[in-house]
């Protein structure tokens, strides 16, 4: 570990430009996902617990279609149409009969829905680790200690689009005024005439929509395989609960924040590592709150 420290800030420090980049870019991944379960949790209440597993999904629909010569554009397309509608399904199916439950209940439920769909995947498309080959050029700089490929801008750019719609149409469209009123109030939102149960439906829908995005951009600047949902699982729920529900600038900061963090524990401590820092986060997140709660607890008189 003092060895990775004084090649980090003593004998390279060019590398923390790589560093930096790499965060930015899966950071950029991380806060899609993240957002989408920022709404099921907000809207819906629902603890989502195969978000991971939506995200491999649209990964794995990505690799599919490029592998029969779609376009990117046209693909990201067809994947956030395609999980858009499973994630309708879901709800209507499952979704719809355990929203009124408790936590519990929708915790055993979408970890059954994940073992389902790793399940599935796992047979469709096999054990083996995969990625979408791009075939396109990598930067370099500083003799070759910075490299940059093309994939990863593309998706960066990619992901910053999406982000810029999904903050168009949740202030400007009515339907995601009536998401952020049936958040607030869902018994003040139906006594106004929102459809609340069409709004679960095309909450969850848009979190699989986004998922699916993410799922794009995950296979092609890394690697996918059918049991590695969980993985992403964990770092969407840490990026939620640091951030706080519905805040997608505190989920993009989340996001970056922890892509950041992940990197930097990865290089100094080794790759064994990476996936333990946003758990870690997480747990500094829930204590901080749990200390901050207690301090603002009063006693009744």
């Amino acid at each position: 570990m003092l060895d990775n420290l004084q090649l980090l800030f003593v004998w390279a420090p060019v590398i923390n430009i790589q560093i930096i980049l790499e965060g930015i870019f899966v950071g950029a991944v991380f806060a899609l996902s993240a957002y989408g379960l920022a709404l099921v949790w907000g809207v819906m209440n629902i603890k989502n617990l195969a978000q991971g597993d939506f995200v491999i999904m649209g990964g794995y629909m990505a690799l599919a279609l490029t592998s029969a010569d779609v376009h990117l554009a046209l693909t990201m397309a067809i994947v956030i149409v395609s999980m858009f509608i499973y994630g309708w399904i879901v709800y209507v199916v499952m979704i719809r009969r355990i929203i009124d439950q408790d936590m519990f209940v929708s915790l055993l439920a979408t970890f059954g829905l994940s073992l389902l769909m790793q399940q599935v995947m796992n047979l469709i498309f096999g054990p083996e680790v995969q990625t979408i080959d791009m075939e396109l050029p990598v930067y370099e700089a500083f003799d070759g200690m910075v490299t940059i490929p093309s994939s990863k801008i593309i998706s960066l750019i990619m992901a910053a689009v999406i982000a810029i719609v999904v903050i168009l149409f949740m202030k400007k469209s009515r339907t995601g005024q009536a998401i952020r009123a049936t958040a607030q109030d869902a018994r003040a939102a139906r006594v106004l005439g929102i459809d609340t149960d069409r709004v679960y439906a095309f909450t969850f829908a848009f979190n699989a929509a986004l998922c699916g995005a993410a799922g794009v951009l995950v296979s092609i600047i890394w690697v996918i395989q059918p049991f590695y949902g969980i993985t992403y699982s964990v770092r969407t729920f840490a990026i939620v609960t640091a951030a706080g529900l519905g805040n997608l600038p505190g989920v993009i900061t989340a996001g970056f924040g922890i892509g950041l963090f992940e990197k930097y524990t990865g290089m100094i401590l080794g790759t064994a590592y990476e996936v333990a820092a946003p758990v870690s986060i997480l747990l500094l997140v829930l204590i901080w709150r749990q200390i901050s709660m207690r301090r603002n607890r009063q006693v009744v008189k």
